[in-house]
């Protein structure tokens, strides 16, 4: 049975004595408007953690009054040891709750999602690949309920897409997201590929919570708007009128275009989306560098070597690598099928940060 550490205990203890201190204001103080919302606010924030805390308690009493009296009457371990056993199971329980209660809760995880996937090394396999990823993910979305809308898009001949950009709208969509990004393998073979040669290529992804004006203060002088026919492959028109809009941040050098709408007033409202989501990712890196230090440890350089996931088509196999685990069912994977793995991923990360918080308390 692991019990919780004593220097997080000591530090929920912290918690519950504000929590009592936050009570003893809202019964015996006179508080009105905005001060009155800003304590129940934050009494609200910690009450889970104090209630559970309260709750591991009352197992760890239980488990031991138990103990107790089995060391005094042995005619009775039999009989309790399976409640022993269960009380134990319940403290895991609570003890994990806990401590992933402690967690500082990032404050983009109820955003939505700009999500944006790139053809890296591989030509048009490589690109083809971005569609499939494009697919399973709009599966996913789909199998959530969740609302998508292509914001941009750049396609090749054979229907894939050099670059694709989808705004993913959805409860908490970007805190199940994020684990996404980084650089995505395919082998297989390329319906390019006349001898039958299974070939490698990567799709970079990158996951940006999405941003708005209040998130990033943009002054109207420091962009630069133009527009422009959208065109079709080989540089056909596809319509008479400039309705491709390309928008650059002119201190950050960023740029971001949209040509998928006929309006003009659209293509112009989905590459600000994009802008801003961009721009909120480099606010929020300590690089000032063209392209920022988080985005580039999202997606890397697209290198063979710089791996997140593997999709081996001929296996019938997916692996992330991050965690050593590995499914033999690709095909339903691929059709969006992600939760399995996204929980793991979770329960990882969520492991590396308690263990931060067991050292650093």
């Amino acid at each position: 049975m692991e019990k919780l550490p004593q220097n997080l205990l000591e530090r929920i203890q912290k918690i519950e004595d504000r929590y009592e201190e936050l009570t003893r204001i809202i019964e015996n103080e006179k508080l009105e408007g905005r001060k009155y919302a800003e304590v129940m606010k934050e009494r609200a924030e910690i009450e889970e953690i104090v209630l559970s805390l309260r709750q591991y308690r009352n197992f760890i009493r239980e488990y031991e009054e138990l103990k107790a009296l089995c060391e005094e009457d042995p005619s009775i371990r039999d009989d309790a040891k399976q409640e022993l056993e269960r009380i134990s199971d319940k403290i895991e329980k609570i003890s994990k709750k806990i401590k992933e209660l402690l967690i500082p809760k990032d404050p983009m995880d109820d955003r939505n999602v700009i999500l944006e996937m790139r053809a890296g090394t591989g030509g048009e396999e490589a690109s083809l690949f971005a569609a499939d990823l494009l697919r399973m993910y709009l599966r996913f979305a789909e199998r959530k309920g969740w609302k998508t809308e292509i914001l941009s898009a750049n396609t090749t001949g054979l229907k894939g897409y050099k670059e694709v950009i989808v705004l993913i709208e959805g409860k908490g969509a970007y805190s199940i997201l994020k684990y996404e990004s980084g650089v995505h393998r395919v082998q297989r073979v390329p319906v390019t590929e006349s001898s039958g040669r299974i070939h490698t290529s990567t799709c970079t992804v990158a996951v940006l919570p999405e941003a708005d004006e209040v998130d990033v203060k943009i002054s109207p002088d420091e962009l630069r708007i133009e527009t422009f026919r959208a065109s079709g492959h080989g540089g056909q028109h596809v319509n008479k009128t400039e309705s491709a809009v390309r928008i650059m941040h002119i201190p950050t050098g960023i740029s971001v275009h949209c040509q998928d709408e006929k309006s003009q007033h659209r293509n112009k409202a989905k590459a600000l989306k994009i802008l801003y989501a961009k721009l909120k990712e480099r606010m929020e890196t300590e690089s000032m560098e063209k392209i920022s230090s988080m985005r580039r440890m999202q997606v890397g350089r697209a290198e063979r070597s710089e791996k997140i996931r593997t999709y081996n088509f001929p296996q019938n196999r997916v692996t992330d690598h991050r965690i050593d685990w590995t499914d033999y069912n690709l095909k339903e994977f691929i059709d969006g099928e992600l939760n399995e793995l996204i929980e793991k991923l979770r329960e990882h990360f969520n492991a590396m940060e308690i263990e931060k918080l067991s050292k650093n308390s």
